[in-house]
């Protein structure tokens, strides 16, 4: 999916005024659906449009020549892919009224988010995802969406399931 993807309501995402735009990170973790199902609701509360955005990312030691060569990582991306579709299926699902799109991005998801936050009202993020060392009590990438973030953050706890 890309950034010109067409919104459930026939717009084009880059149409929408950011302020009505929630983004959410999702990564297939418990977390992110907590995060995708307070983002869903939101966006209907406040007739705006839900984002979703998987952040794959490149080995720490790989050159950076290796990074930009289309297909050398197309698992990572397929993964994610995967992810955001599955995402947006079930944020349709969750509220069909609600405009909703897809994009997979490569980088720090971190960092990613936050750049990504200059251009929405929200970014909404589980606490903890699928990174292997995270914090006590964030995760690394909650953490880092939190503290440096242009816009509002929302970290949501994963719900229990029955």
């Amino acid at each position: 999916m890309s950034a010109g993807s067409v919104l459930g309501n026939g717009r084009h995402w880059e149409d929408t005024d950011p302020m009505d735009i929630i983004t959410v990170g999702v990564d297939g973790s418990m977390g992110a659906a907590s995060a995708l199902e307070f983002a869903v609701e939101e966006a209907q509360r406040r007739d705006g449009t839900v984002r979703v955005v998987c952040v794959w990312e490149p080995p720490l030691l790989v050159k950076p020549e290796v990074v930009e060569n289309p297909g050398v990582f197309s698992i990572q991306v397929e993964q994610a892919e995967a992810i955001v579709a599955e995402a947006v299926a079930r944020a349709r699902e969750l509220r069909p009224d609600t405009s909703c799109e897809g994009e997979v991005l490569g980088g720090d998801p971190g960092k990613v988010l936050v750049e990504d936050g200059h251009n929405v009202s929200l970014i909404v993020v589980g606490r903890r995802g699928q990174r292997g060392l995270v914090g006590l009590i964030l995760g690394s990438v909650s953490r880092y969406v939190a503290d440096n973030a242009p816009c509002p953050v929302t970290i949501v706890p994963p719900r229990a399931r029955a």
